[in-house]
């Protein structure tokens, strides 16, 4: 499979190809997953508004993962329900949600190998609904902002685990969404690649509106990106508020580092 291979446009604007309108709340209520008898996730809840990047952190195994699955519709819930504003969409397949602007990473990047950087970004501005001129001028802008206009030509195979993870980021933004889940985006990075990843994550809610969900265990990152944080163990909440009151709360400390280092907080 190869994208057309006439020459790239400059970079544009991404925000000039950024459609008007939209939902402004993704909304979850008291959502509930279960496997087989196992609760994964049980009683979560969220409002993340455009223009914001929320954290979703806690211990592995903690339901994080499940979470964004309900989110994103890959994991049919038990109870509860997502809506974006006021439209349920409980039961919408991901594809449906990602076609009203709600996308998402995950923790493989599952690139097309065979085509380049720019023409795995090119290929999900396609699936969005653009014509192949503005998926092009889409792509660059995208590349360009988030630091991979270097790598626009270099085959996807080829490139880092950690530049993997930038251009799955990439490719979701390709899909202009108005909430954009992130897996774990910072696993792989160096110190240098985490500093632009920060800076490309606060681009992402303040240049161009979108919503940001972030699974993260880097709390460099999350500390640097995030306006509220959600807190999950053995798939309950157990703190919501800004970062600084989260991170300073007994039970967020004993479900990181046990009891023991939450009795002395």
């Amino acid at each position: 499979m190869r994208v057309a291979t006439t020459s790239p446009e400059p970079a544009a604007a991404t925000s000039s190809l950024w459609p008007d309108g939209g939902p402004e709340r993704l909304v979850a209520r008291d959502l509930r997953v279960q496997f087989s008898g196992l609760v994964a996730l049980d009683g979560f809840a969220l409002e993340l508004p455009r223009g914001q990047v929320t954290g979703l952190i806690g211990p592995n195994g903690s339901g994080k993962t499940t979470c964004l699955n309900a989110l994103s519709g890959f994991v049919r819930p038990a109870a509860g329900s997502v809506a974006l504003d006021d439209t349920v969409i409980t039961s919408w397949s991901p594809a449906r949600r990602a076609r009203a602007r709600l996308a998402r990473t995950f923790q493989g990047a599952r690139l097309f190998g065979d085509l380049t950087v720019r023409e795995n970004v090119e290929v999900a501005a396609l699936g969005s609904g653009l014509g192949r001129r503005a998926s092009r001028a889409l792509a660059a802008g995208v590349l360009d902002r988030l630091g991979l206009d270097e790598l626009a030509e270099v085959e996807a195979s080829a490139v880092s685990t950690g530049d993997e993870r930038r251009v799955g980021i990439a490719r979701s933004v390709a899909l202009r969404p108005a909430f954009l889940l992130l897996d774990e985006p910072a696993a792989g990075l160096d110190d240098a690649e985490g500093e632009r990843l920060i800076a490309t994550i606060r681009a992402l809610a303040e240049d161009l509106g979108c919503g940001v969900l972030l699974v993260e265990h880097d709390m460099r990152v999350v500390m640097g990106t995030c306006q509220h944080l959600h807190v999950l163990d053995t798939g309950r909440p157990v703190a919501s508020g800004p970062p600084e009151v989260v991170s300073r709360d007994p039970a967020v400390i004993a479900a990181y580092f046990g009891a023991e280092e939450a009795a002395h907080a």
